[in-house]
């Protein structure tokens, strides 16, 4: 993927080159967007066009309401999605991706759906053994201070 590293290559260039990654620097701010775990799944329950709140909710499972909305409102306020209300009785409102969204969706969110398939079985694999280490040790210290207060 030359293209990819050429476009990483570019957006670090434009960060500063101190260890501090300033607020406006166009990779933290790209990378922010997969801060929240609800948001990729909440545009990728998008990408096969507009849907209301609740198709969005049963699309998606394991969403609550409110954890829906404050992933709604970051979304919108990034520019990746529209809200369209129409004008019915009742009221009916759709989310749909908007051109940026949707570049993002077929886009770095394609590539690494395929590297998720590729790898994700390595990666949770990985995942289990680094906990079942942590709770091992985890043991460990706890026999030692029971063994301490003998």
């Amino acid at each position: 993927m030359p293209g990819t590293r050429q476009a990483l290559a570019q957006a670090l260039r434009e960060c500063p080159r101190s260890q501090d990654f300033v607020a406006d620097c166009r990779l933290r701010a790209a990378t922010g967007l997969f801060a929240h775990t609800w948001d990729p799944v909440v545009l990728a329950a998008l990408r096969e066009g507009p849907r209301r709140r609740r198709e969005l909710r049963t699309a998606i499972g394991g969403i609550s309401d409110k954890v829906l909305t404050e992933a709604l409102r970051r979304l919108l306020a990034s520019g990746l999605l529209e809200r369209r209300a129409h004008p019915e009785v009742p009221p009916r409102v759709e989310y749909a991706l908007t051109g940026l969204g949707r570049s993002l969706v077929e886009g770095p969110m394609a590539v690494l759906g395929r590297w998720a398939v590729e790898h994700g079985d390595e990666l949770l694999e990985a995942q289990e053994r680094a906990q079942k280490r942590a709770h091992e040790r985890e043991q460990e210290r706890a026999r030692e201070r029971d063994q301490g207060r003998q």
